[in-house]
């Protein structure tokens, strides 16, 4: 038992299977402490990161942890042009926002926030209503515009002088989508990172029917629903198992970052992503879209992505090779490259 050493002088043959068990229950052990001290270290992250967003106003957080660049990441990333150094001086906006997307929340952008920071610009990262350290409860998030109001607010608050790139990840397309046609006037660009860049009179979850099903089928029989009213009562959000997850979202990620993702992801609201969207054309539809795809994405698929570039054009679109539908977890360099390259188109 522990760490008691038992010296044995002579070995018997019936005690194989034993020994066998003893050397397969030490690596289970070992297995699952080196598990818990990965999902430890997410903890610790998630409370730091929940400590450093208390000195901002609202849900708004900027970024966590270091800001050590990983320089062992290779650079795959394919564009339709050649990539631009990183120089600022011909930037005209350099306050970005992140948007995360569905059962995420500020706290995925650490990465990019500490690239960003470090090139000079200026990002924000913001909670969704429900989503990261944002106490409402998710079965009271029954709209886009409730979903939306802390990037809303934000964007209203903004002196009318200033504007901001926004960057919306996966379903945070949609509120991008959102506020480009509430305030198109303080949106330089829309940059949709593997987003639900929809149409007018789309949904959200439309986007991610031919994974998940449709809508219907998915309200009726999905085993991931949330009945936060009650079993009685219509379902108000979902959330995966880990094991969805991991195949879904995080099949190129770092393991340290899964465990982070585990330990912070949220329940996702269903109202806003089941509410077809109005768009204008006057207002969305002239505003400046760019999107990047990720082509090794098993929640939204490459052939997917192609077809919401193909049935509602963008301005330009970026493709990263070897990402899962979080780049900023899998490629955050490759991430980086790209925003800075769109940052600089004039």
């Amino acid at each position: 038992m522990g760490n008691r050493l038992i010296r044995m002088t002579k070995k018997d043959p019936r005690e194989n299977n034993g020994s066998k068990s003893k050397r397969m229950g030490q690596s289970q052990r070992k297995m699952v402490a080196e598990e818990e001290m990965l999902h430890k270290q997410a903890l610790a992250m998630a409370i730091h990161q929940h400590q450093m967003s208390q000195r901002f106003e609202g849900s708004m957080s900027r970024r966590i942890g270091s800001r050590r660049r990983n320089q062992t990441e290779t650079n795959n990333i394919t564009s339709g042009t050649k990539m631009l150094p990183e120089n600022l001086e011909n930037i005209k906006t350099k306050n970005i926002v992140l948007v995360h997307g569905e059962g995420f929340g500020a706290w995925c952008w650490y990465k990019t926030i500490a690239l960003l920071e470090e090139s000079g610009l200026l990002p924000t990262a913001l909670d969704l209503t429900g989503s990261g350290i944002e106490l409402t409860d998710t079965k009271d998030v029954n709209t886009m515009v409730d979903y939306s109001k802390p990037l809303i607010d934000y964007l209203q608050n903004l002196p009318e002088t200033e504007n901001v790139i926004l960057v919306g990840h996966s379903t945070g397309g949609a509120s991008i989508s959102y506020a480009l046609d509430q305030f198109p006037q303080k949106i330089s660009k829309a940059i949709f990172l593997c987003g639900t860049m929809v149409s007018d009179g789309q949904r959200p979850f439309d986007v991610f029917a031919e994974q998940l099903g449709s809508a219907e089928l998915f309200m009726q029989e999905s085993k991931f629903l949330v009945h936060g009213n009650g079993k009685d009562q219509p379902p108000t959000g979902f959330m995966f198992e880990k094991e969805q997850m991991h195949g879904l979202y995080f099949n190129q990620s770092p393991s340290k970052d899964v465990a982070l993702a585990m330990v912070s992801m949220r329940p996702i609201p269903l109202g806003p992503i089941m509410e077809k969207m109005s768009l204008s054309a006057e207002k969305y539809g002239t505003g400046r879209r760019f999107y990047i795809q990720t082509l090794d994405d098993h929640a939204l698929s490459p052939d997917i992505q192609e077809k919401l570039v193909r049935e509602n054009p963008p301005e330009g679109v970026f493709k990263i090779k070897g990402s899962d539908h979080c780049p900023f977890f899998s490629k955050p360099q490759s991430l980086h490259k790209i925003l800075l390259e769109i940052a600089q188109i004039p």
